[in-house]
């Protein structure tokens, strides 16, 4: 494979100019030639405007080679109507986003590392508010692939990410693997890697700590005729996020199905793993196992209240789909929450088994526990108070605890019952070990 530095091309790399002329000729020569390596060198840092992959080109960062987005969101050309920040629907009063790295029915195409992607999240910051940033509605994916085939994702790093770090729509036969991702915790839909729609998709190793979801799979309404979800597999990861690790939804209009998640690690997570539904979309033969889940409460702001395992069924707008055939097995979670599964009514959950699933409950919250959230939710209140369980279950059709067990530590007030169920026909409790949270109240409750 022939190697096409872009330093030969013209690009300059000290960190002001614009590179992304001399960047897009290196790669549309690779491309020219029947396909290539791009290179971009160690100990520059290359600030550039958008760049788009052609099939059989391999973008390559060498150790200490920062590719730096431009933050003149005039130097952003790969626009496309999206509804990442219009609450799932795509609105015309909303702008169109933007993507740094882009590419669109590509084949064969590769990022390869150990260099840096930067997302220059910091130059779209419009006001510090806390907990989060206010930030400017125009601001970049860092990557963003549309309908390609044949993907390779491999041992390079992201920072500091506007929007989603690394977004795939629409893609098949993917390999993501050995990436490093790290986003400031305050930048609001700063995801990690956002899976949309997208089969025959391999992520493994991967090392990500980002404000917003880790790994998100989704099946969003803009790009419907992209197909659906599935056949995706979940390995080895170290995961932490102020919302979920892991999360299906919310935004699915489509099929999430086939999707196996095992032996990641996921650190004071807001949430751990978490089926979110909250449109017209399927989420179905979903398996979990063989994970180490530690979640913590964080700010209001953030969806989730420290939820180790999470699923939910709530319409974002005026209707929502199904779940079902999903398995948790071989969990060990500790966290400020337990787990709950819960839908707006019956039939939208069904066919959910944990399997030697122990969830210890901690009491260390700097920020107000005893408050379910079912964000976004058109039909009733988002954030309210209620008694924490170790497993709450409500509109749960079919569901199994086996071999599960509750361990309390800390005895916060709002702590309550092992297990709690509510509207949950055919439940099956066996093997439970571990009582409610304090004397006076029963272990099981079933209304």
């Amino acid at each position: 494979m022939a190697d096409f530095d872009i330093v030969r091309f013209g690009a300059v790399g000290d960190a002001a100019t614009n590179d992304a002329v001399a960047i897009q000729a290196a790669v549309d020569a690779a491309a020219a030639g029947g396909g290539g390596r791009v290179v971009v060198p160690a100990g520059r840092r290359f600030r550039s405007g958008t760049i788009t992959l052609r099939s059989h080109v391999e973008l390559h960062l060498e150790h200490g080679a920062v590719l730096q987005a431009s933050g003149d969101w005039g130097d952003i050309t790969a626009r496309r109507p999206v509804s990442a920040l219009s609450g799932g629907v795509v609105r015309d009063d909303f702008p169109d986003g933007g993507a740094f790295i882009w590419a669109e029915g590509a084949t064969g195409i590769a990022i390869t590392g150990p260099g840096t992607l930067d997302g220059s999240a910091h130059a779209y910051v419009r006001k510090d508010l806390g907990p989060m940033y206010r930030m400017h509605p125009e601001r970049p994916f860092t990557v963003f692939l549309l309908d390609c085939a044949d993907v390779s994702l491999t041992d390079f790093r992201m920072a500091d990410a506007a929007l989603w770090s690394l977004r795939l729509t629409g893609c098949e036969d993917v390999r993501i693997a050995g990436l490093v991702i790290r986003a400031d915790m305050k930048t609001p839909n700063a995801d990690g890697i956002d899976i949309d729609r997208c089969r025959g998709v391999r992520i493994s190793g991967c090392d990500i700590r980002t404000p917003d979801d880790a790994i998100s799979l989704k099946a969003v309404d803009e790009f419907a005729g992209s197909g659906e979800c599935e056949d995706v597999i979940i390995s080895d990861c170290i995961l932490e996020s102020a919302s979920s690790a892991i999360v299906l939804g919310a935004d699915a209009t489509g099929a999430i199905r086939n999707v196996v998640v095992t032996g990641c690690v996921i650190r004071r997570s807001n949430r751990g793993v978490s089926l979110k539904l909250g449109q017209e979309g399927r989420f179905e033969d979903i398996l979990v196992s063989d994970c180490l889940i530690e979640t913590a409460l964080v700010a209001e702001q953030w969806w989730g209240r420290g939820e180790p395992l999470h699923i939910s069924a709530f319409p974002w707008f005026d209707r929502v789909g199904s779940i079902r055939n999903v398995r948790f097995v071989n969990i060990l979670a500790r966290g400020e929450s337990g787990v709950n599964m819960s839908a707006v009514g019956p039939g939208h959950v069904t066919e959910v088994l944990l399997d030697n699933v122990r969830i210890e409950l901690v009491d260390t919250a700097a920020e107000t526990g005893g408050l379910f959230d079912r964000r976004p939710f058109a039909g009733g209140p988002d954030l309210y108070p209620h008694p924490i369980s170790g497993f709450y279950l409500e509109n749960v059709g079919d569901a199994t605890l086996r071999d599960c067990e509750v361990v309390w530590t800390g005895a916060a007030p709002y702590f309550a019952h092992a297990v709690e169920a509510v509207s949950c026909p055919g439940l099956r409790v066996e093997g439970l070990r571990g009582g409610a949270a304090r004397s006076g109240l029963a272990a099981v409750v079933s209304r």
